[in-house]
């Protein structure tokens, strides 16, 4: 009878299970240096790093270096909204998994920890990106100017989508308007 009453059970927590989503596809090959520079964030995911222990990041942009080593330097701007918009600054590094044609990087702000870093859509021109993790449960749209026209939004959304990524989440990053030099 145990045995009955936990084959059951096993059944029936198999049949709760969601159906499982194919594995995240990245994009066939990204051309390291013509990624690096300067990418705008259009939209993302919230996460505990960008809107946790009350912050609210806007104005984020994350800009891309080449080492000599051949590692990334990394470096996340945003202004904190819920801190007058001071300045917020994370630097950290990456490196390209072998054998992925630089679409998967490892990134880290705080070795030894590392994130996975995922292109999973790039506009030809490189002028946006979509970029996620395996899991689903990170998503930023980048782009190379602070605002990304609606069609290509829409393509770029519509990538994330067709990958499993539940684009509900997605929340829009504001751009403040750029201050003239002075």
């Amino acid at each position: 009878m145990r045995r009955v009453l936990l084959v059951a059970l096993v059944a029936l927590a198999a049949c709760a299970s969601p159906p499982r989503q194919p594995p995240v596809q990245t994009v066939a090959q990204v051309d390291i240096e013509r990624y690096m520079g300067r990418w705008y964030e259009i939209a993302r995911f919230p996460n505990s790093f960008q809107d946790g222990r009350g912050r609210r990041c806007i104005g984020t942009t994350a800009g891309y270096a080449l080492r000599p080593d051949g590692q990334v330097t990394v470096t996340n701007r945003c202004l904190d909204a819920a801190d007058g918009d001071k300045p917020v600054i994370a630097e950290g590094s990456a490196y390209a998994v072998e054998g992925t044609g630089n679409a998967k990087l490892r990134v880290s702000f705080f070795w030894p920890f590392y994130g996975d870093y995922w292109v999973i859509g790039l506009d030809p021109a490189y002028r946006w990106a979509v970029v996620g993790a395996p899991d689903r449960d990170y998503l930023w749209i980048l782009s190379r100017t602070p605002e990304l026209p609606a069609a290509e939004y829409a393509e770029a959304v519509g990538i994330a989508a067709a990958q499993g990524f539940d684009v509900s989440r997605l929340q829009p990053t504001p751009q403040p308007p750029r201050q003239a030099a002075p």
